[in-house]
C-alpha cells in the first residue's frame, strides 16, 4: 500500500471541520479537535490561506472556506451525471433485491424514465429509456411531484380530468394533492397498478447540493410478488438508495 503524506492528511482533516455546518475555526479549536500542535496547526492554517482553500474571517483569529474549495466544488458539480449515478444505485439497488430498478427525472407533467436495471426473474418491466408516462400515475411521479407546491401542481395539471393508464390510475386532482401530502409525510411514495395492471412500485425523491428534488428513484415488482410485508421493505431500500443517490449528487441533511 502507498504510503500517506501525514501533513496533507492534516490539512484535510481541518477542511473537513466544516463538514459539521460550522462557518469558521480558530487555531486553538484546531489543536483542540484534532490533537495538532500549536505550531503545526499554525501552519497549516497559513498555508491553507495562501493557497486559498482558507480565508481570514472578519473576526480576528477565525479562518473561513476559501475560494479555491468553492471552485473545485463547481467543478465536481459539473461532471456529475444524474443518469450515471443513478444507474450505479439501481445496480445496487437490484443486487439487494432483485427487482427491478428505474430512475426518472419530470418533465412538466409526466416521467422520464433516465436509468434502468432488470431483475433477474423471467418476469420483468417493460419499460424503456426516454420513455415519457404521466407522472400521476407512477410512484416516480408522486416522489418528484410531492416537490411541488400546491399553486404550481394546480397551475401544471389544470382542471381537466387527469389521463388514467388503468382502471386504478388517479383521475382527479384533489385525489393526486391528498396522496402528495402523504409522499411528503412518509418520504416514499406506492403505486399498485396505477401505471401498469400487472405491476406496483414504490419510489423516493432524489436531492442535489441545492437540496432540490432532482430525480426519482423506483423499485417495481409484478403483482403476483407484492405484499404488505415485501412493500414495508421495499420503501425502506428504496428510501436508503435515495439518500445515498442524493449524497453522491452532494446532498448534505440538514436534519
Amino acid at each position: 500500500m502507498a504510503r500517506r503524506t501525514p501533513a496533507l492528511l492534516r490539512g484535510l482533516d481541518i477542511l473537513e471541520l466544516f463538514t459539521d455546518g460550522r462557518e469558521s475555526i480558530s487555531a486553538p479549536e484546531v489543536v483542540e479537535e484534532l490533537g495538532l500542535p500549536r505550531t503545526t496547526a499554525h501552519e497549516l492554517l497559513h498555508t491553507l490561506v495562501d493557497r486559498r482553500y482558507l480565508r481570514q474571517s472578519e473576526v480576528p483569529g477565525r479562518y473561513q472556506l476559501g475560494l479555491q474549495l468553492f471552485r473545485l466544488g463547481s467543478a465536481y458539480a459539473e461532471r456529475l451525471d444524474t443518469a450515471k449515478v443513478g444507474h450505479q444505485v439501481a445496480q445496487e439497488l437490484v443486487k439487494a433485491c432483485n427487482e427491478t430498478v428505474h430512475v426518472a427525472v419530470l418533465d412538466h407533467v409526466h416521467v422520464v424514465y433516465i436509468a434502468k436495471v432488470e431483475s433477474s426473474h423471467a418476469v420483468r418491466m417493460v419499460s424503456a429509456l426516454g420513455a415519457r408516462v404521466p407522472a400521476h400515475c407512477t410512484a416516480l411521479g408522486k416522489a418528484l411531484l410531492s416537490a411541488l407546491p400546491e399553486r404550481e401542481l394546480r397551475d401544471r395539471f389544470g382542471d381537466a380530468p387527469l389521463e388514467a393508464m388503468t382502471s386504478r390510475s388517479i383521475t382527479g386532482l384533489p385525489r393526486l394533492l391528498e396522496e402528495l401530502e402523504g409522499v411528503r409525510a412518509s418520504g416514499t411514495a406506492v403505486e399498485i397498478c396505477e401505471s401498469n395492471p400487472d405491476v406496483c412500485c414504490v419510489a423516493a425523491p432524489v436531492r442535489d447540493r441545492t437540496d432540490q428534488v432532482v430525480a426519482a428513484l423506483s423499485i417495481s415488482v409484478p403483482l403476483h410478488r407484492w405484499s404488505d410485508a415485501l412493500r414495508g421493505e421495499l420503501e425502506e431500500l428504496v428510501a436508503d438508495g435515495a439518500r445515498r443517490f442524493s449524497s453522491a449528487l452532494g446532498w448534505r441533511s440538514r436534519g
